[in-house]
């Protein structure tokens, strides 16, 4: 993990934590809903159709791998040059999420997406400045695993 004793370096660890951990909700409720569509259903089990069942296959082939990648980076990967073009990417994958949440009627789908929006385009943000201003640390702006 990240160790550092300024406020910046507490920070970026708690957004790299916090965007960790918001893949690895999204990757467990994938897994529910595979298991029961019929939890993301604002009607419930009875709503259950193979269409359902089928967006469920459809949003666990997308999440799963795409949390898989997002974490080994966040927690193994960090001075890898994919991290901020992945936050990128999962950062506008929520934005969709949580417009199809909103215009499904699911609030927990339209608010989930839409703070796992902000933590992964925040973090991206945050690593894009720190990149700028900390040539040499890493391509990430992240400490390198030999400075941490």
């Amino acid at each position: 993990m990240l160790r550092s004793t300024s406020a910046s370096g507490r920070g970026m660890r708690a957004m790299v934590i916090a965007n960790a951990v918001g893949a690895a909700v999204s990757m467990a409720f994938s897994v529910v809903g595979l298991l029961s569509p019929g939890l993301a259903l604002s009607g419930g089990t009875d709503q259950v159709t193979p269409l359902a069942d089928l967006y469920a296959q459809l949003y666990a082939a997308r999440a799963l791998p795409l949390g898989a990648v997002l974490l080994y980076q966040l927690l193994i990967g960090r001075t890898g040059r994919g991290l901020a073009p992945l936050l990128l990417v999962g950062g506008a994958v929520q934005v969709v999420d949580a417009a199809i949440g909103a215009s499904s009627h699911s609030p927990g789908m339209a608010v989930g997406g839409t703070v796992l929006a902000a933590l992964h385009l925040g973090l991206a943000a945050r690593l894009a400045r720190s990149t700028r201003s900390t040539r040499g640390v890493g391509s990430t702006g992240l400490p390198t695993p030999e400075a941490a």
